[in-house]
């Protein structure tokens, strides 16, 4: 199979960008943990979302998938896998595997419900199950990255269905009475502007971590940016071997990461303290306390540790809390500052119970 020159193209890379330290990290946290369910980046036009996050792509490990399976099953694992594939495993037939780059999936300005989800043949389904399915840009985006741009400007339905398949793994597409449904793993990244228009709030905590990013401010840094562009784009080639010994400590890092994440334990008080947190800034349901620690055991994973610490769980929190409305959103989400205090608070309280949990 002959590839795309967009997958032939030079990425800039990832250690080569100037600033942005907090995306770059949200972004490694849902690679090293998936279960996180994805970003949302919010930003102004030109302050290099997008180039950000297809630069992750390259420091990620190759994907293993079932050759000229059009949902890009995991031929290891079951429970990712579609009809097809999963009965030829149970049967003990050893599947054709490829290697391939983990890549950026960008759903097109415009989509059509069909165009991402997948059209579906009723009378062909009947007979065929999911070999009547006509895959979409969720079959696509298993085991990658799923890219949406302005996510903010797309139809709520179609927001939903993105949702549904980040949050529970699977695309479902239902018509007529008829159900098919393929394995949708993947680590969903949407970018939006502000200024031309907010997500619907219910849909806002759907998207586990958030983060706003602003043009920078520094002017030697500014100057850093000019410079580095400017070299990329004339040797893109030599720029990017003047990284790759970042690039490669950066990459061994995050696969160290992905095998000890496993490992990583949450303490007692470390969830007490997320409670708290949650209590007093009240935010609404549970999902906010529950993605803080999710995120929390992965940055652990990051700085090489096997237990989560209570400075994992302010970094975490402030990742997850600060697009989340409050109170049945009668109040504003939480400020750095305001969770910042609310932690000192908490730790400060809980001295005793992180005391005993090292004994």
């Amino acid at each position: 199979m002959s590839r795309s020159l967009s997958e032939e193209r030079i990425v800039f890379p990832f250690t080569a960008i100037v600033d942005q330290d907090l995306l770059k990290l949200a972004l490694i946290l849902n690679a090293i943990n998936p279960k996180i369910g994805g970003l949302l980046v919010r930003g102004e036009k030109g302050s290099g979302k997008s180039t950000v996050v297809r630069a992750l792509a390259d420091l990620l490990p190759e994907i293993k998938v079932v050759k000229d399976c059009p949902f890009n099953c995991n031929p290891e694992d079951p429970t990712n896998m579609c009809d097809v594939c999963r009965e030829k495993f149970e049967r003990g037939e050893k599947l054709p595997v490829e290697r391939r780059k983990m890549r950026v999936v960008t759903l097109p300005i415009g989509a059509t419900e069909d165009r991402v989800i997948g059209s579906l043949d009723i009378e062909k389904a009947l007979k065929e199950g999911v070999r009547a399915l006509q895959p979409g840009i969720l079959a696509e985006a298993n085991q990658n990255i799923l890219y949406v741009d302005e996510i903010n400007l797309l139809p709520d339905h179609i927001v939903d269905d993105i949702l549904d398949a980040a949050a529970s793994g699977w695309n479902i597409v239902e018509r007529e009475g008829i159900s098919i449904a393929h394995p949708s793993r993947f680590i969903l990244v949407g970018t939006m502007n502000p200024e031309e228009g907010e997500l619907r709030p219910q849909l806002l905590d759907r998207l586990p971590l958030s983060v706003t990013i602003r043009g920078i401010q520094d002017e030697d840094l500014r100057v850093e940016v000019i410079k580095r562009n400017l070299e990329f784009s004339e040797d893109p080639i030599g720029f990017r071997n003047r990284y790759e010994d970042q690039q490669r400590e950066l990459r061994e890092r995050i696969m160290k990461a992905i095998e000890i994440f496993p490992s990583v334990q949450v303490p007692d008080p470390i969830l007490r303290a997320v409670a708290k947190l949650c209590l007093i800034l009240q935010v609404d349901g549970h999902r906010p306390d529950i993605i803080i620690v999710q995120a929390a055991r992965a940055l652990a994973a990051f700085q090489g540790r096997t237990m989560v610490e209570p400075e994992d769980i302010n970094i975490a929190a402030k990742l997850a809390l600060g697009h989340r409305t409050r109170r049945g959103g009668f109040e504003e989400p939480a400020t750095p500052e305001e969770i910042d205090s609310v932690f000192k608070k908490i730790m400060g309280s809980m001295k005793g119970f992180f005391r005993s949990a090292r004994r």
